[in-house]
């Protein structure tokens, strides 16, 4: 059991990659605590998590959800071993059609989701703590009509940097774990039709070396080798987990 006895928090928990990660730490002992905005899929990924893990509901965009959060967390359990920053969204538009608001709720989510999540779990993580936070292959790859999402986690990609060495002396690791294209609900809300969907997702297929898109479960693997001792000296690092798409 790589995760026998830690406490773990998943933020974006409720669906995709976020419950896939919930179910694998659970599974690998961990107490297991995930925190979603949406009120069915919070039901609904209550009911699939079973009793063993704590839901909770909040809006991580806000400092002052993400702060009562914390000071639940602190007073049930008393400490965090483990935070995977997962949450996050976006937003399909062309360029010249993006609005201010469509800027600032993504840097909301993927950008102030993250840092908020990490600056107020540092009271209770200690020293062998870890931090994980899900970026995205498009950080390192242009994609027209997703300017503004690439941009999110370019700047999460930056941060992951600049809290490894903040935080390196206290003995907290932070990495990121980066996915390619995975099969998740994430891709429907991207704001396009059906058939616009069907379209990209094909031309994105054909430009994976392995040719097929990733599962959720495969990059819940990757984020329990960064939250556990398996990855015990690697922080700022981020592991990328695309098919080879920004790597070949």
């Amino acid at each position: 059991m790589k995760l026998s006895n830690k406490i773990v928090l998943v933020t974006g928990g409720t669906s995709g990659i976020g419950l896939e990660a919930a179910k694998l730490f659970r599974d690998e002992g961990a107490k297991v605590i995930v925190v979603g905005q949406n009120p069915s899929r919070l039901q609904s990924a209550a009911s699939e998590l079973g009793e063993s893990v704590t839901v909770i509901a909040g809006d991580v965009s806000k400092a002052s959800e993400v702060e009562r959060i914390m000071k639940q967390i602190g007073e049930t359990f008393g400490r965090i071993d483990v935070l995977f920053a997962n949450a996050g969204m976006g937003l399909a538009s062309p360029f010249e059609s993006v609005t201010e608001e469509q800027i600032d709720t993504q840097f909301a989510v993927n950008f102030k989701g993250a840092f908020f999540a990490i600056q107020k779990a540092v009271p209770l993580l200690s020293k062998g703590s870890s931090v994980v936070v899900t970026t995205s292959f498009l950080n390192a790859v242009g994609t027209p009509g997703l300017s503004i999402l690439s941009a999110t986690k370019a700047a999460v990609r930056s941060l992951v940097r600049s809290l490894a060495a903040e935080f390196a002396p206290r003995g907290i690791r932070v990495n990121a774990v980066s996915p390619g294209p995975i099969s998740t609900p994430f891709h429907g809300k991207l704001g396009l039709s059906e058939e616009q969907l069907n379209a990209a997702g094909a031309d994105v297929e054909a430009r994976v070396p392995l040719h097929r898109f990733g599962e959720a479960k495969e990059i819940a693997k990757a984020a329990l080798f960064l939250a556990s001792e398996d990855s015990s000296f690697m922080t700022g690092s981020e592991l990328v987990v695309d098919g080879g798409m920004t790597q070949l």
